[in-house]
């Protein structure tokens, strides 16, 4: 029987035969790769961090790669894409497809299941440096970030452990890491942006596999290192042919927060803020968004995330008035501001600012949120943390005269870790309005 193979599935076996073609891994050599977890209710492992957060190092999983054998996998890896896309001639037992949950986990650099699909692509060495890459990054994250944030949430702000029905997070763009740890039980959460969300994220269809991983790298760079995506950086990074938009920013997330993907459905939303099912790329609401539903694998509860590409000015929102429709419907909740570029200082974000006053029962934000001047100490009680500098240069047009006075007279705890534009803990505000 003749075969005839299709052009990605040729461009796997030139990426395998070709002398251009990476290093293989010599005889006895081998690769380890390690997968963290983070989770604030497991029990002690090999490191172990300040409760609630903690953090189990996983099994190391080792692979040794012959030389002799790695073209064969490569060969096997192109003929399982050849049977992907000819399902009438592929074995029953074999699997066609991977899903979001192995995907997420090979972008987060973490190990797949031996019968996933992807498995024979972790033993290329582009993803074996990338899970390495990832592997460092986040293990200086924790330990510069997250340790002393939860450390600091568990003597500050205790009541943001307990289950709330919504967290808002406006202005976000793929940031899921810190909504999350600072609502890590919220059972839905809402993030927006005018990042689009890209294709569904397919490794087996990627021809050059360093380069899409190393494209992810670079998107999520900053704020793996400050605490913060620079915007014109992922516009740069996001518009790549591989892996482009926030959702496969938005899987690794999810993965090294030690969560499972169970679902994920497009769609959009319409008019009067239904999400309406709809294919990837299929031009349905005005709205486009993607559910992701999620189980955390410590503690079992179930948990969804909604990410929209919306426009929220004031002019955004009178031409497309469905997200805050959508959001209406869930009811009042939490909100999460970081980073937001003083928007709401501005009055073509007033419809925002004050559905986000009306709308949360509490507000959690650094000084480039909603201005101190909206919060009527009628209505809201105020917390402060850190220090407040003033603005950085490029928003200093900003500062806030009155904020400046209060945190000199608050005498505020100090922050440990870094928030916001002030990834300096030095420098660094951290404000919580509750509404009274």
């Amino acid at each position: 029987m003749k075969i005839q193979f299709s052009e990605r599935i040729m461009a796997r076996l030139r990426y395998v035969f070709d002398l251009g073609s990476p290093l293989l891994l010599g005889e006895g050599e081998r690769m380890e790769v390690r997968g963290w977890s983070y989770n604030r209710d497991y029990a002690s492992g090999t490191l172990t961090l300040p409760s609630p957060l903690r953090r189990e190092r996983r099994k190391n999983v080792a692979w040794k790669t012959r030389a002799a054998v790695s073209p064969i996998m490569g060969l096997l890896s192109a003929l399982s894409m050849y049977a992907q896309e000819n399902p009438e001639i592929a074995p029953r037992a074999m699997p066609v497809t991977a899903g979001p949950n192995d995907v997420a986990r090979f972008l987060a650099g973490m190990p797949v299941p031996e019968n996933s699909s992807l498995a024979p692509l972790t033993r290329d060495p582009a993803w074996q440096e990338h899970a390495a890459f990832f592997e460092k990054e986040f293990s200086k994250l924790t330990l510069r970030q997250l340790q002393k944030l939860h450390t600091w949430q568990e003597t500050y702000f205790p009541e943001s452990l307990q289950p709330i029905p919504v967290a808002f997070y406006m202005f976000s763009g793929p940031d899921f890491l810190y909504v999350d740890q600072f609502f890590p039980k919220a059972s839905v959460y809402v993030l927006c942006g005018k990042e689009s969300m890209g294709p569904p994220p397919d490794p087996l269809r990627i021809a050059n596999l360093a380069g899409a991983l190393g494209n992810l790298e670079n998107a999520m760079k900053s704020s793996l290192e400050t605490t913060y995506f620079i915007t014109k950086d992922m516009k740069i990074d996001l518009l790549q042919q591989n892996l482009n938009g926030v959702l496969p920013i938005l899987y690794v997330f999810i993965a090294r927060a030690d969560k499972s993907i169970t679902n994920v459905t497009f769609g959009s939303l319409n008019g009067s803020g239904a999400f309406q099912e709809s294919a990837p790329g299929k031009k349905g609401g005005s709205i486009p968004g993607v559910r992701i539903n999620y189980t955390d694998n410590q503690s079992g509860s179930s948990q969804t995330l909604y990410y929209f590409t919306t426009d929220i000015s004031d002019g955004g929102i009178k031409a497309t008035p469905g997200f805050l429709k959508f959001c209406q419907r869930l009811g009042p909740g939490s909100s999460f501001l970081k980073s937001s570029s003083y928007l709401m200082f501005e009055e073509g974000f007033a419809t925002i600012r004050n559905f986000i006053l009306e709308h949360s029962n509490r507000v959690v934000q650094d000084d480039s949120g909603i201005p101190l001047a909206y919060f009527d100490p009628n209505k809201w009680s105020l917390r402060l943390f850190g220090t407040y500098p003033g603005p950085i240069e490029l928003f200093k047009q900003h500062f806030q005269p009155k904020l400046q006075e209060l945190f000199a007279q608050g005498n505020s705890p100090p922050l440990e870790f870094g928030f916001g534009y002030r990834w300096n803990p030095k420098e660094a505000n951290l404000m919580v309005e509750e509404r009274k």
